[in-house]
């Protein structure tokens, strides 16, 4: 199953068929459930396993037939292909998620195609049947209550696996326009789907994102109830689960709890960002004695001295909290853990610079000379001091975007100090190419 922000690719079989074809196909799909609707009518025929089964696939037929031969990651130029006569009604530029999108308007559903010109959504505008995966899932649970002996159990376990993809992906879909309640339906929906009987799996993936689309939506107690679930069924998701709780519970009033969430999951994740924030906004708001927070980082540290990054996040915890020392000494002893961390020399690089803005910022507030130059020889000092590192880092990093960051960083501090010689002015010229200056 997908998790929230994967790139959702479905293998689909190609067919060419003409628009009159596929005209043809969704009036058919719909006598076809109108008939196989009938045969579950009829006390002859609703007590047999196969007239569930041909319901629950006229259904599904259904279901898929207004999408026609379009399929998520097809390009635009492969659909004009397939789709003989059919052509959209119009086409419009909008933005879905963030993004830039091309609106292909047909009569019966609405095709989204991406900047790389790949179809991202489809949105079926008037389906064959209404709601047809939520009957689809009641056919095939009674087959399967009807199939004794469970000789169809396989076949019923592939179509509730089925309707869970699919319902997944429609969730995808909604979350994808912002549609965030409806997202949280319909993951809770997949997890239903394929948790009926004979699938009987729990879809941890789907629970959890039932709970991220209802905290989006600011369904405090809905999102709640999922990741309640999900941390009963232990999946903390690098401990996401413990920093949506401890939000949800803020929010819910509920400071003592949220306090815990927090404690308890960084606990067991002390590198994830999000429990740190939560923590130091905690300590912060509440003006209670951070060194609580310093102490999961000590104990993380003992059961793991050579783990260089459990010293930068206790630096990064710092730096928030105006430790200023203190941090810079978590960064020199993550550089020492690991002379090869590269985020052990940004981190102090970031905080050196940092503080020389402040100190900048400060003296230009000063109206005594005498101690506006003394502000400016300190804010020179330490703007200098933080060349050395995030050269370090730039030295070591490996990812071109880390570098274009630290050489923009870079750029400014040795811009700063281009007429005191010649090292400057060259450094600068270096680090102002690699950002494209």
């Amino acid at each position: 199953m997908k998790k929230i922000f994967a790139i959702i690719a479905i293998a689909a079989s190609m067919f060419a068929v003409n628009a009159q074809a596929q005209n043809k196909s969704v009036a058919a799909a719909k006598s076809a459930v109108e008939k196989a609707f009938a045969a579950t009518e009829n006390a002859k025929q609703n007590t047999k396993t196969a007239t569930w089964l041909k319901y629950g696939q006229s259904l599904m037929d259904a279901y898929n037939a207004p999408a026609g031969n379009a399929w998520i990651g097809m390009s635009a130029q492969e659909l004009q292909v397939l789709a003989g006569g059919e052509r959209p009604v119009s086409e419009t530029q909008v933005e879905l998620g963030g993004q830039p999108m091309l609106k292909q308007a047909y009569a019966n559903k609405n095709l989204y195609f991406n900047q790389a010109g790949q179809l991202a959504v489809i949105e079926v505008t008037e389906p064959v049947v209404e709601n047809a995966l939520d009957k689809a899932v009641a056919a095939y649970a009674k087959a399967a209550e009807l199939d004794a002996k469970g000789q169809k159990t396989k076949d019923i376990k592939t179509a509730l696996e089925n309707i869970a993809t699919k319902y997944t992906d429609e969730a995808y879909n909604a979350y994808t326009m912002g549609k965030m309640a409806e997202a949280s339906t319909l993951f809770e929906k997949a997890a239903k789907a394929l948790g009926t009987a004979p699938s009987s799996q729990i879809d941890t993936n789907a629970i959890y994102n039932a709970g991220h689309t209802a905290w989006a939506a600011q369904d405090w107690n809905r999102a709640k109830s999922f990741f309640d679930q999900s941390l009963n069924l232990g999946y903390l998701n690098n401990g996401e689960t413990y920093a949506k709780l401890a939000d949800i519970a803020e929010h819910l009033g509920d400071t003592a709890g949220a306090k815990k969430y927090l404690e308890v999951g960084a606990a067991q994740f002390p590198e994830s960002e999000s429990l740190l924030i939560g923590l130091i906004n905690y300590y912060i708001a509440s003006g209670e004695n951070a060194e609580e927070l310093f102490s999961l980082f000590k104990k993380a540290q003992a059961a793991e001295p050579e783990n260089a990054s459990l010293y930068y996040v206790e630096g990064n915890a710092r730096a928030k909290m105006g430790q200023n020392e203190e941090a810079l000494a978590a960064y020199d002893k993550a550089c020492e853990v690991n002379p090869n961390y590269e985020w052990g020399y940004i981190g102090k690089g970031i905080k050196l610079y940092d503080m020389a803005v402040d100190l900048q910022e400060k003296a230009s507030q000063e109206m005594n000379d005498a101690k506006y130059m003394a502000l400016m020889g300190e804010f020179e000092k330490t703007l200098k001091s933080c060349i050395e590192p995030f050269e370090k880092g730039f030295e070591i990093t490996k990812d071109p975007e880390i570098k274009k960051n630290i050489a923009e960083y870079l750029k400014n501090a040795c811009f700063r100090f281009r007429s005191e010689g010649g090292d400057y002015q060259a450094k600068y010229e270096k680090y102002n190419a690699v950002i494209g200056g």
